[in-house]
């Protein structure tokens, strides 16, 4: 079993796969959305200086992670910021989260690439054997 959440990119074509592991369902969505964070920049260097409430809701686990992670791409493009702490709760179809962050300083973040959105491509929410959880998908950049 997973003790330790963590995040991790895996190789797709000219995309990226971002990919969340949690001893929960929550965790494994919050190490997603570390996971899109570092596709830009890197989470070490984005400061937790103000928290923002978001939610969103999907018929299924899969559809849901899509809609998480949009809903941040979303965000933090009209909000011009990156985000580098998540908490999810997860309530059947419906995601209430608090993620913090700050304004994006391309100074100091650098940011690599822009990602677009996330996609159904590789998409992949599931319990694995040793009872953690795993949450991907490719993202467009």
């Amino acid at each position: 079993m997973v003790t330790t959440a963590c995040w991790e990119h895996f190789p797709h074509q000219a995309d990226i796969g971002v990919r969340g592991l949690g001893a929960t369902l929550e965790q494994a969505f919050e190490q997603a959305a570390l996971a899109l964070t570092a596709v830009i920049a890197d989470p070490a260097d984005v400061a937790p200086r103000e928290m923002i409430r978001l939610s969103c809701a999907a018929p299924d686990v899969e559809l849901l992670l899509v809609d998480w992670l949009n809903l941040l791409i979303y965000e933090m493009a009209t909000r011009n910021m990156l985000f580098s702490r998540f908490e999810v709760h997860l309530e059947g179809e419906r995601l209430t989260a608090q993620v913090w962050g700050e304004a994006l300083d391309a100074a100091r973040h650098r940011p690599a690439v822009e990602v677009k959105g996330a996609t159904y491509t590789a998409l992949k929410v599931v319990q694995q054997s040793d009872g953690s959880w795993l949450a991907q998908c490719v993202v467009d950049v």
